[in-house]
């Protein structure tokens, strides 16, 4: 059985662009839902003081992530003005192509590094059919 892959990516919010953002990440994630029935989950966070984002995604494995990269990738383009992204990190074995991808998306929205935290211990129940 091939393993989950967690994504989980931080961004500081730009000043004055709270509404903006927030209307385009429900946009995106409206797309996601639409437009990927094999992700697991895609949730955004903010914090208490709506500065800094969360968006985190569970995926069944690395092919998942590969396929939202695929679809999803080209509206990334569109936050460049609205947050500052500054981590992005994967738990489980993404694929070379998706950490290339991933490396693009830190350059073109913020700054800072792919971390990757590969499998040591542990299980995963997921649903029949996920």
């Amino acid at each position: 059985m091939s393993q989950p892959l967690v994504y989980i990516d931080s961004s500081d919010v730009r000043p004055g662009k709270l509404g903006e953002l927030k209307a385009a990440i429900t946009e995106l994630s409206k797309f996601v839902e639409e437009n990927e029935p094999g992700l697991v989950s895609y949730s955004v966070y903010f914090d208490e003081s709506e500065s800094r984002m969360n968006v985190v995604h569970v995926h069944a494995d690395a092919a998942s992530l590969d396929f939202h990269l695929e679809t999803a990738g080209p509206l990334f383009e569109r936050f460049a003005g609205l947050v500052t992204l500054s981590s992005i990190h994967l738990y489980g074995e993404p694929t070379e192509t998706a950490l290339d991808q991933l490396r693009e998306k830190l350059r073109t929205l913020g700054a800072g590094d792919v971390t990757v935290h590969a499998p040591h211990a542990g299980f995963v129940r997921l649903a029949e059919g996920v």
